[in-house]
Order: structure tokens, then C-alpha cells, then sequence
């Protein structure tokens, strides 16, 4: 093996050991102008130290783009990622934040829209029967209309920024199953997972269409959900109810970040891949 190969391949090695780290490569993230749009997930809300501009939007220091940005250093930074967002919200406020001068974007979004909310508190408030009524609605409303919101969101991100880079990222499921867990039954959990999963899939699907990334969470969540003995989620908090079904410091840290890192690596590994061709 030659010197120039072999040090091509420690190169490679260190990169993805960044990745896992959650730390990017200085060099691709230092010249990144990086844009987080989304809604709560994205925000950080349940992971604390919000920032006072922020006020209901309730944007952290711990979500994930956040703790990105810190470990990284890009050009710029600007989080407008909001509690409560649906895909209007950014499409019609959101993407403002956007131009041609942006290189890099991260996203979550669809969980309101699918009536993440609503179900979240009948599960709470109203137990297993009504939550797993709530669950087959919100994926009968899913199934019809979400992947045409997608498209329009996604289609107005890449109108805005047409040379970025855009990172769209999953929700975990919540509840690890097999377990004893105070709250809804075993049944009402299983029904949330699945509705979890088909929007997750459905936002996979419009990524692919748009040409976009798709960073799957799902993975790295199993062993951290509610019900577990290290949960990364909020269970269902009384004293603060917003925090519910959100994820934790260590959700956003251990969780999205090392997801998202290795999204922004693939992404830039396969373009300069395409380049070479």
C-alpha cells in the first residue's frame, strides 16, 4: 500500500470517528451557512436553557442544531425552528431565514400537522381506549394529506435556498415495549409507535422526492424510550405538560446530534463522490 493510500484511509477513518462523535469535519462545517427550520423537536423543547428571543418558540441551547453549531463553528447559525410549527408555519414565516447564500439546512416537521398534540393528550388525559381511536384518526388524516404538506414545504425550502444541503430528520418512536410502565396499556403504546412509524414514513418518502436527506433517529432511541431504564424521552409531565413526549437533554445530545452529524458527512462525502464521476 502507498503512503498517499494509506493516508487517505486514516483520513476516512477519522472523518466517520468524528461523525460518531458528533463532531464534523472543521474544514466542511467551518465555510457552512447552516438554517434549522422546524417545530418542537427542532426547537429543543424539553431540553431546557431556552433562549429569551426565542419565547414560545421555546429554542434551546441543547437542540441539537445548537450543539452542532457550537462543536463546529460554521459561517453562520440561525435557529427559527418553533413549538407548535406545522408545515404552513414554514412555508409562510420559516423559510425566510433562507437565500442562496445558504449551504446547509436542517429539518423537522409534520408531527403537528398529523396531530401529534391532540393524540399526546387524549393518551394522557383520557386512557387506552380513546388514545388508540385518536392514533387510527390522526393516520386515516396522515395517509391523505401529509405527503402533499410535505411537498409544499420542501419545495419551498429548495425555491429558497436552492444551494443547500437540506438534512430532514425523523421523531423517535416513544415507547419501548415488553416492559411494566405506569400509564396508558400495552396496546395504546404499540398504536402510538405505529403511528410514529407512518409518519415517519411518509416523511422519509416526500424527503426522497425532494431530493432530500433523511436522518432516521429511530435506531439510536431504541433502549432510551419511555418505559426504558434510561429514557432519552419526557414521559408525561404533569408539572410541565409541554415537555411531554419531547426529547430530553440527552435525547437532543446523544440522540439527534450524533444522527444529524453523520447526515451532514454522507451528505458531503456523496457530493464530492459525484463530483469525481
Amino acid at each position: 500500500m502507498t503512503r498517499t493510500r494509506m493516508l487517505t484511509l486514516l483520513a476516512g477513518v477519522l472523518s466517520a470517528t468524528l461523525a460518531l462523535l458528533g463532531l464534523a469535519n472543521p474544514a466542511q462545517a467551518a465555510g457552512h451557512h447552516y438554517v434549522a427550520l422546524g417545530d418542537s423537536y427542532a426547537s429543543g423543547v424539553g431540553a431546557g436553557s431556552y433562549t429569551s428571543e426565542s419565547g414560545t418558540c421555546k429554542r434551546s441551547t441543547n437542540a441539537f442544531s445548537a450543539r452542532w453549531a457550537a462543536a463546529n463553528a460554521p459561517a453562520s447559525y440561525t435557529s427559527v425552528a418553533c413549538a407548535g410549527a406545522k408545515t404552513t408555519d414554514v412555508i409562510n414565516s420559516q423559510v425566510a431565514a433562507l437565500s442562496s447564500q445558504t449551504t446547509l439546512v436542517s429539518i423537522t416537521i409534520g408531527g403537528n400537522d398529523a396531530g401529534f398534540g391532540n393524540i399526546m393528550s387524549t393518551c394522557a388525559l383520557r386512557g387506552s381506549s380513546a388514545c388508540i381511536a385518536a392514533v387510527d384518526a390522526a393516520q386515516a388524516q396522515a395517509r391523505a394529506n401529509l405527503p402533499g404538506l410535505l411537498d409544499r414545504a420542501y419545495a419551498a425550502i429548495r425555491g429558497k435556498a436552492p444551494n443547500a444541503r437540506v438534512v430532514v430528520l425523523s421523531y423517535p418512536v416513544f415507547y419501548q415495549l415488553g416492559t411494566t410502565c405506569i400509564g396508558i396499556g400495552e396496546a395504546a403504546r404499540a398504536k402510538v409507535n405505529e403511528g410514529i412509524n407512518l409518519v415517519d414514513s411518509l416523511i422519509s418518502a416526500a424527503a426522497a422526492r425532494a431530493g432530500f436527506t433523511f436522518a432516521d433517529v429511530r435506531s439510536i432511541f431504541v433502549g432510551h424510550q419511555i418505559c426504558s431504564g434510561n429514557k432519552w424521552i419526557h414521559a408525561v409531565d404533569i408539572l410541565n405538560l409541554s415537555n411531554s413526549y419531547h426529547p430530553m437533554v440527552t435525547g437532543q445530545t446523544n440522540g439527534y446530534l450524533p444522527v444529524f452529524t453523520q447526515a451532514v458527512g454522507q451528505s458531503a462525502t456523496a457530493k464530492k463522490a459525484a463530483a469525481r464521476v
